[in-house]
């Protein structure tokens, strides 16, 4: 028996695992005690590692559709496949002919963060959606504008705050969102255990308001009206201070204007807040002693996504409390931070719109909302292929029966995925990769939103019988350039090096013999602020505390000014359409939003049998005193019927959710034929996103709504 420790790569959390195999079979995981982030502690999620691994639903050899069923066929085979139909389309329509969607996954893997750049810059195509636009964009856009860096986001100092305002968020749950925290729960109670005071705002009382000192059940739709009268306190109560930020803000006097009407009375009724209620939360986190808020899925995939996003960041520069010890920091990651200093090219957005819709681009992306469109809508510029990589975006889009239909207009479709799953089943090629255990790790993309700055480098544990992801994303890059499906992929990795090295003012011979990502990720660390190298990670297999977050203003910020821009009118355009809300009557129907559990990522994880028992169900969560209304039984079936379609599953009655809104998790909907999880299709739930609206969307970035969707529920 043999022990390997590695980073769980199956959330945000980065959880250090210890991992026990008996030749290839893997016996057992369980929290590392000794990993200097995670200090033992894991999820579900990381204790399936093993069944992951071992499920026989995963796809082991490429897949390709000859007469309509799938095939197994070698890897040259694949690849021939894919030049021979997708070239000729390139060569004819040209680059904007073939849309990318990448998924969630692509995050947590190493090689997908590195070489998918790569292939996606070959491939060169304005059509680049992302699951970004299904639940984060609005924070990007907004760290933006405020910072001048997309991925300058700041996230609580959880070991150090003393005050925590949490909107729309639910780490207990999570394991965190835009704030990598292993071991949320402790954090938490840290929290307490120094004499905080933690308070959370959300139409449901979650996990984590259970065990806040306060929950106030907030409207779904109205936390930018909430925070916008948090901000007209602190100027009418005379609480604002910068503290440290002081000579590094501009826009304090356009904000103060900006604010004036947004008073708590007139929040009041649109919010379903009491007045005092709001007037308190401001002033305590004005006279709160190192405080942070915290706002995520819940706010950004809301009608007022990217204003909701802005003023979180408002409230913590206003109290001073931003870049601050046990306020909200920016950290410093070991490799690939994007906002480690020096001159940059200030953020702007829209660079380019969408052809049918014209939804605009942020940061290379555009809205997944419009896809379908795309495709669908014939002329220069139409979709006519599709790639998609580690995504399911038939479950997890806006108005999803629709973009299913549409895959079936296009000429052809190839999946990067290890299943044929309610998206890859519409491919004709199927192209599999390892099981994470089969592949190096490290959190590129994580670390730069960790409450500690540390660095933890996995080896792959198993062996794998075919290609690594970046080998498969370079014979791909290969094709798309023109280079036929049999490029020299050792030869393209070179290039691939030489440019990360010359972007670090390194040589790559630096490297030493390493290729693929070890090779990048040594030259990224190298280059990064710490001095380290791959070597000094491999000597530390249970991570490196590189300490505490730190100060970073003003070099992290990258806008034009060298400031903080409190009120850039990307931004602020938007706030007519909020006011207008302080006069609206609400919807008399049930409002929809979505809900998470621990034993969940999005549809990804619906095959592990351990990960879809017991409280993990899809259910229709509804208040008692709706269920008498609308004549809705526990455990019977409701009809919800949103504006393009409906979905029938069963009632759960809870006093948990507040009156007048519904919660359906978001990620299932496995019924459908032609898929390959047996596990998943016995638990198969609804797909929450069938009813969800794609024309219901964030005015700024074009994010899809899905919290907030009036519905109407009648019984079955």
């Amino acid at each position: 028996m043999t022990t390997a420790h590695v980073t769980c790569p199956l959330c945000e959390a980065t959880c250090g695992v210890s991992v026990t195999l008996e030749a290839d079979r893997v016996t057992g995981v369980r929290g590392d005690a000794e990993d200097v982030f995670s200090h033992g502690f894991i999820c579900p999620k990381g204790a399936s590692l093993g069944a992951l691994h071992h499920d026989p639903d995963r796809l082991h050899a490429p897949l390709v559709k000859r007469g309509g069923e799938f095939v197994e066929v070698s890897w040259d085979e694949a690849f021939a496949e894919i030049d021979k139909r997708l070239s000729p389309l390139l060569a004819e329509h040209g680059r904007d002919s073939v849309a990318v969607y990448a998924g969630n996954p692509g995050v947590h893997n190493l090689a997908s963060a590195l070489y998918g750049r790569v292939l996606y810059k070959g491939l060169g195509t304005k059509n680049f959606y992302t699951a970004g636009s299904v639940d984060q964009i609005p924070k990007h856009y907004s760290s933006g504008y405020l910072f001048g860096d997309p991925f300058s986001i700041p996230v609580p100092d959880l070991d150090r705050t003393q005050h925590l305002l949490v909107l729309g968020a639910n780490p207990l749950v999570s394991n965190g969102s835009l704030m990598t925290a292993p071991d949320v729960r402790g954090r938490l109670r840290g929290i307490r255990d120094r004499g905080g005071k933690i308070i959370v705002v959300d139409p449901r009382r979650t996990r984590t308001a259970e065990l806040a000192d306060e929950h106030h059940a907030i409207r779904p739709g109205t936390d930018a009206l909430l925070l916008f009268a948090m901000v007209q306190v602190l100027f009418a109560e005379n609480r604002v201070s910068l503290g440290s930020l002081a000579g590094h803000v501009n826009g304090l006097d356009e904000l103060r204007e900006l604010a004036a009407g947004f008073t708590p009375e007139a929040v009041a009724g649109p919010t379903g807040l009491e007045a005092p209620e709001i007037r308190r939360l401001a002033l305590e986190l004005a006279e709160a002693d190192r405080a942070a808020v915290y706002g995520r899925i819940g706010t950004t995939t809301q009608a007022f996504g990217t204003v909701t996003s802005w003023l979180v960041d408002v409230l913590n520069v206003l109290t001073g409390n931003l870049d601050r010890a046990g306020g909200a920091m920016f950290p410093l990651a070991a490799a690939g931070q994007a906002n480690s200093g020096g001159r940059r090219r200030p953020f702007a957005a829209g660079r380019w719109r969408t052809r049918v819709r014209g939804l605009p681009e942020v940061f290379g992306e555009v809205p997944i909302a419009t896809l379908a469109d795309e495709i669908t809508t014939p002329g220069p510029g139409h979709v006519r292929a599709l790639l998609t990589v580690s995504g399911n975006p038939c479950l997890s889009a806006p108005n999803a029966g629709r973009l299913t239909e549409a895959l079936g207009d296009l000429d052809f479709m190839v999946s990067l995925d290890v299943y044929l799953n309610e998206t890859t089943r519409h491919a004709d090629v199927i192209l599999p990769g390892p099981s994470p255990l089969q592949r190096p790790h490290y959190d590129i993309a994580l670390y730069q939103l960790a409450v500690r700055n540390v660095a933890n480098w996995s080896p792959a544990v198993l062996p794998s019988d075919m290609p690594q992801e970046w080998e498969t994303m370079l014979r791909l890059t290969g094709i798309v350039t023109g280079q036929g499906p049999d490029a020299d992929v050792a030869g393209l990795d070179d290039f691939v090096a030489a440019d990360v090295a010359r972007r670090g003012g390194l040589d790559p011979a630096l490297a030493g013999g390493r290729t693929g990502p070890e090779r990048l990720l040594d030259l990224m660390l190298r280059a990064g602020p710490y001095e380290l190298t791959l070597a000094d990670l491999e000597a530390a297999p249970h991570g490196v505390d590189l300490g505490p977050l730190c100060p970073r203003v003003p070099d992290v910020l990258g806008t034009a000014s060298g400031h903080i821009e409190l009120a850039p009118p990307e931004l602020t355009s938007d706030v007519p359409r909020l006011r207008a809300e302080l006069t609206s009557v609400p919807d008399e129907r049930l409002v929809l939003i979505g809900r998470r559990h621990l034993s969940s990522n999005n549809s990804w994880m619906h095959n592990v049998e351990a990960l879809v028992r017991g409280s993990n169900r899809c259910t229709a969560q509804v208040h008692p005193a709706d269920a008498a209304r609308l004549g809705l039984t526990d455990g019977e079936l409701a009809v919800v019927t949103g504006k393009h379609g409906k979905v029938e599953l069963p009632v759960e009655l809870t006093d948990t959710i507040r009156p007048g809104v519904i919660s359906i998790p978001h990620g299932w909907g496995h019924d459908v034929d032609g898929t390959r999880t047996a596990v998943a299709r016995a638990h198969a739930g609804v797909n929450t996103n069938v009813v969800a609206d794609d024309e219901l969307l964030d005015a700024l970035t074009g994010t899809a709504v899905l919290n907030g969707i009036p519905v109407d529920v009648a019984p079955a």
